[in-house]
């Protein structure tokens, strides 16, 4: 087998590389070519291996419908007096905002963990440059 990192050859049945310790059956991060919010549900582990591109783009996508969630909340909450609204209603209103909250902050920690930092904005000219760099390789 040939390592993935540094690119020397090992015995076909290794585990690690001979050189860098690296382990050779273990599966490097691809470019998905097509995400959807739905797919921030996943656990820890699986979003672990989305390639930080997809994890950026998830980021914004999570962000996003963050915010569609709180605007929504606070909508309800300042609704006028005359305007009747279920408890039930707010309370969903609520826990999607919380949810979205919580996969927002698993996606920013894994992001922490590889660049060292979290986006404040992932806007366009960030995802763009990062694409140019990628495709640079």
């Amino acid at each position: 087998m040939i390592c993935s990192y540094c690119g020397s050859e090992s015995g076909q049945y290794a585990e690690t590389c001979g050189f860098c310790d690296a382990p050779l059956k273990q599966q490097r991060p691809q470019l998905k070519d097509f995400l959807f919010l739905e797919q921030a549900e996943l656990p820890f582990g699986e979003l672990s291996l989305f390639h930080t591109y997809d994890l950026l783009i998830l980021l914004r996508l999570v962000r996003e419908e963050r915010s569609k969630c709180y605007n929504l909340m606070r909508t309800v909450q300042k609704a006028p007096e005359g305007v009747v609204i279920d408890s039930d209603t707010l309370a969903f209103a609520e826990s999607e905002y919380r949810r979205y909250t919580a996969r927002m902050k698993v996606i920013e920690g894994i992001l922490i963990d590889r660049m060292g930092y979290k986006p404040k904005r992932v806007d366009d000219k960030l995802l763009v440059s990062l694409r140019v760099k990628i495709e640079s390789r």
